[in-house]
Parts: structure tokens; C-alpha cells; sequence
């Protein structure tokens, strides 16, 4: 139990660290499951309000965040191996918690946040492309279900950012590719962070949806990046887009990022690194230089050179920054329905 704790909090978005700025409050709710033969946790009830991590700031815009994997395979309670989160069990939602109430500290700012629990997929189910395929569906149809509630009964027409990272990311750019026109069009931009875009994906799309962005302040855009010491360390294939989130390029202009410490985390435990970011054009990969730490590999699927696990953590000022920018300068432009 112990090394599956470990291993399940290198994998969030903020290793070692996000985890402990949580409270050690913990939810009630009785498990729940279902009676199918391969172990599935019963389907969340959004309309269950502890199914969801939501902050009101009385902001302009929504953040609609969809977290990363936080769950690993565990016991069921027959003696087999259940491969998805469970969103009424205490155990498996206090990790999910730890990374969206720090997502949500560390990037909102003044937009009020919704996040849904949803039964993710654990790590094991990266670890070959079939496995994949087939366990996927699952938390895209919770988060699905979770979307359509969130437009319905919490978004009340409001402009909205959409961001997943990783798994979430996976899902993100599903949610995208489905999304109506009178949704998009309140959409500020959507955050795929964490993972690739295929080129087919954007061709088919044909600029409907899937606009790469090309500055910090375009709005209806995809934001896409993936940090690597080299283009020999991706976990993915090569992004159709791409941008730099220091300094906002999608050409090879390197920018200077300096790793502030975290307030999470023990001084002595942290180093302050000047580091140069610049995207590589070839693979479309961002290409970190001067990191130090040694904290960032993930267990099952990394690898040393991979930064994925810091792809919010390293650029999260820069984040929140944007987040604001292109809020801005989509109510500009949609003065007359959004004042």
C-alpha cells in the first residue's frame, strides 16, 4: 500500500508537493459498485454535489478543469483488479482531490472553477495502446455526462476555459471535437496539456474546432505543449500544435524560466533553476534546458528526460497569467453579450 501511494503521488500534476497544501477533510460518502462482471465503480451522479470540486468567484468566466491519472489498479472486493476510480470511496478521491484543489489555486485566479470527479482510468491502462482503447470510453462518458451538467445547470451562458492534463487531456480534445456551436462559441480557448494532437485529428476537424494557437491572446484556440529534455524523451507522437507558454512563439525563440520555489514544498528540498524553453520546430516538442530536480519521472511509462509530470508545475505562473489575458480579450470582443 505504501509503494502504490508513492507511485500514485509522482503521477499527479504536482509531485510531492500539490498533495500536501490538501486539508486532511475527507468526503463520507459509502462506496459504491456495481454488479457487472469486470469490476466498474457505479457511474457518479452529478447532480450529487459531492461529485464535483467547485469554487464561485463571482468571475466573468468558467475554468472546466479535467484532472489527470490519479488512480492506480487496486484490490476489488471480491479479489479481483479494478481498473477505475472509484468516486465514492475516500482513498482513491483524496489524491484526485490534491490535484484539482491545486490546479485550482495555482491557476484560476479571479474565473470560478468546476471540476469533476469521474472513474478515470488507472496508470496500468497506459501501458499498451489496447488497453487504452478499451478502457477509455468509461471516463470519457462520465466527463461527458459531467460537461453536459456543468452547461446545463452551472454555466449559465458564461464564457468558459476548458483544460485537462494528461488522461484529462485525452478527454479535453474528445469534449472539443463533439462540441456544438453555441457551446464553442463561449469557449475562451481549450488547454491540452499533456498530450499530442495528430495531425489527422486537425485536418479532419478543418479549422471547425481545433485552431492552434499562435499568440498569447487569440481566443477560440488550442493551447498544446509537451516539455522534454530532448525529442528522443517524448512519451508521444509529434503534436500538429504547439506553443511555447513562457513566451507565447510557435517559432524556435528561446525564453528564460525560472523555477520559483514552491510554496508547498520544504525549502531544502527544492532548487532554483534558470531554464531555457524553446520549441523545437522539427517535433514540435518543447526542449527544457537547466532543470535540475530529479523528482519528475513518472513510474510504469517515463522516463528520465520526459518532464510530463512538471507540465503545469514548471509553467504555472505563465498559466494563470494567460488563463486571465485570454479571458480579457474574449469579453472584448464579445462586449455586447458579455459586459
Amino acid at each position: 500500500m505504501k509503494n502504490r501511494r508513492s507511485w500514485l503521488s509522482a503521477f499527479g500534476a504536482f509531485v510531492g508537493g500539490v498533495c500536501m497544501f490538501v486539508s486532511c477533510a475527507t468526503h463520507h460518502a459509502v462506496p459504491r459498485y456495481s454488479t457487472l462482471a469486470e469490476p466498474i465503480p457505479l457511474a457518479p451522479d452529478y447532480g450529487d454535489t459531492t461529485q464535483w470540486y467547485k469554487t464561485w468567484r463571482q468571475g466573468v468566466a468558467d475554468v472546466f478543469y479535467i484532472l489527470s491519472t490519479e488512480t492506480g489498479d487496486y484490490p476489488w472486493g471480491d479479489g479481483t483488479t479494478c481498473h477505475y476510480a472509484n468516486t465514492y470511496a475516500d482513498s482513491l478521491r483524496k489524491p484526485m482531490l490534491g490535484e484539482i484543489k491545486g490546479v485550482d489555486a495555482l491557476l484560476s485566479g479571479r474565473m470560478n472553477y468546476y471540476a469533476p470527479y469521474y472513474r478515470q482510468c488507472s496508470l496500468q491502462s497506459f501501458t499498451n495502446d489496447s488497453m487504452t482503447t478499451a478502457r477509455l470510453p468509461l471516463a470519457m462518458g462520465d466527463v461527458r455526462r459531467a460537461f453536459a451538467y456543468y452547461l446545463s445547470h452551472e454555466n449559465h451562458g458564461r464564457p468558459f476555459v476548458l483544460a485537462g492534463f494528461s488522461q484529462g487531456a485525452m478527454i479535453a480534445l474528445q469534449l472539443l471535437k463533439e462540441m456544438d456551436d453555441a457551446t464553442y462559441h463561449r469557449m475562451v480557448a481549450a488547454y491540452i496539456i499533456g498530450w499530442s494532437i495528430p495531425q489527422e485529428v486537425v485536418d479532419a476537424d478543418g479549422g471547425k474546432r481545433i485552431r492552434p494557437a499562435r499568440r498569447a491572446d487569440d481566443t477560440g484556440v488550442t493551447i498544446c505543449y509537451n516539455s522534454v529534455r530532448s525529442p528522443s524523451y517524448s512519451l508521444f507522437p509529434r503534436s500538429a500544435a504547439a506553443i511555447n507558454p513562457v513566451n507565447w512563439r510557435t517559432d524556435d525563440e528561446p525564453a528564460t524560466l525560472i523555477t520559483e520555489p514552491s510554496p508547498f514544498i520544504p525549502l531544502d528540498q527544492q532548487s532554483r533553476d534558470t531554464l531555457s524553453i524553446s520549441l523545437d520546430p522539427a517535433s514540435n516538442l518543447l526542449l527544457v534546458s537547466g532543470y535540475t530536480g530529479t523528482d519528475h519521472v513518472l513510474p510504469l511509462i517515463g522516463n528520465e528526460g520526459c518532464y510530463h509530470s512538471r507540465e503545469i508545475w514548471f509553467y504555472r505562473d505563465a498559466l494563470k497569467k494567460n488563463i486571465d489575458q485570454r479571458v480579457e480579450a474574449f469579453v472584448m470582443e464579445n462586449v455586447v453579450k458579455f459586459p
